[in-house]
């Protein structure tokens, strides 16, 4: 069978976790000749390691250090987009969107993390593509602040809200719901283990090393649900399934490397367009299983919140700005230039750091450019005489 799903995994450390994917896949019979799994890591990475454990497991794939990556933008005529894809920051899973965008056998893409590994009580890949085709009644929630806890169905114990989540949307009343899911185009898994917080919420749970002290476990999860058409919810890309047409709404925004110093809301922002197009095409986000283990590694607590801080206040308030744009498109490209032209053409200085929103649309508006490059047909080279 031929690959189609692409695997993006960016990593410039533990690249042995697949090894317990792979095994996962093979525990419950998941074709691994279906897996192409892309490596995406650093010049200074050991690259031949990885691809010899890609070879000593038998799966399909490859490895893209920067190097290489530049050699395939050359490749492909889209130099000119290379900045898209920020320098040594997790947001070069927008590596994969564009690889998979130039190979149309890719049906599918899965997310994962690094310092993640799977559940033996699910087919990992197999849970997530039976997600992806589901039909049939789930839990539905929805609040009064618009944004919905991804951790809701245990929040009266642990108290815990997810990186990414606002500020003004805690305290919250929750309400719940059932409905058939419509068309599901993105299967997001959570964690159990280290639950993935912003630095302010791990201070204030105690830790300093980038741990949050308060742990979850298989308790704190009660099944499959989606937020409901208008609700907001953090979409984390550690643990996430999608399909192919999702790519011009779900560009991994650019973090880390620019003059603002932000960071750290590459998948958060990118779920938010990813919802706002999903709600006006009348798709569907489902999150919860399967589950995976986080095992974050240890790191200064004020080194995450560093990169957090320059964009806390626009985390607050990009929603409202996308959640107003768009409606009356009928394509994820269609949603998404509506909100990169809101954002490049705003004047947001109100917001500590709001030129950065302008910086966020413009890198939008080339994303879906460079998409177009990729997908059209590139002129032969002249015949020699």
């Amino acid at each position: 069978m031929e690959p189609d799903i692409c695997v993006v995994v960016p990593t410039i450390r533990e690249y042995e976790c697949m090894r317990s994917y792979f095994d996962n896949a093979r525990a419950h019979d998941f074709d691994l000749d279906r897996l192409f799994v892309l490596l995406v890591t650093e010049d200074f990475c050991d690259t031949e390691g990885m691809a010899a454990m890609l070879d000593d497991e038998g799966v399909d794939g490859a490895v893209f250090d920067e190097t290489a990556r530049h050699e395939w933008y050359d490749e492909h005529e889209i130099e000119e987009f290379s900045h898209l894809v920020p320098a040594a920051s997790h947001a070069q899973t927008s590596f994969g969107l564009l690889y998979m965008w130039a190979h149309p056998e890719f049906d599918y893409g899965v997310f994962i993390d690094d310092d993640t590994l799977p559940h033996d009580e699910w087919d990992f890949f197999g849970r997530h593509m039976d997600n992806l085709h589901r039909t049939d009644e789930v839990e539905s929630v929805s609040s009064d602040e618009q944004w919905v806890n991804v951790l809701y169905q245990n929040a009266d114990e642990h108290g815990l809200y997810p990186r990414g989540y606002p500020y003004s949307a805690m305290g919250e009343t929750v309400e719940t719901d059932t409905r058939e899911l419509r068309d599901v185009v993105a299967s997001q898994g959570l964690w159990t283990n280290v639950p993935d917080l912003d630095a302010v919420r791990i201070l204030m749970d105690g830790d300093l090393q980038g741990q949050a002290q308060t742990r979850t476990d298989f308790g704190d999860f009660d099944g499959d649900f989606v937020a409901e058409p208008g609700q907001y919810l953090t979409v984390c890309s550690m643990n996430l399934a999608f399909e192919r047409e999702v790519i011009p709404a779900f560009y991994q925004l650019p973090m880390d490397d620019n003059e603002w110093e932000v960071g750290r809301f590459d998948d958060i922002w990118s779920g938010v367009f990813l919802k706002r197009a999903a709600d006006v095409l009348e798709k569907d986000i489902l999150t919860g299983y399967p589950l995976c283990e986080h095992n974050k590694a240890a790191r200064p607590t004020f080194d995450d919140l560093n990169n957090e801080v320059p964009g806390l206040e626009l985390n607050e308030h990009l929603w409202e700005i996308v959640d107003t744009v768009g409606g009356d498109a009928d394509s994820y490209a269609g949603v998404f230039q509506a909100m990169a032209d809101e954002l490049a053409d705003g004047d947001w200085s109100d917001y500590r750091n709001g030129e950065f929103f302008n910086y966020v649309g413009a890198h939008m508006q080339s994303w879906l450019d460079c998409l177009d490059h990729l997908a059209a047909p590139r002129a032969a080279a002249p015949a020699d005489d």
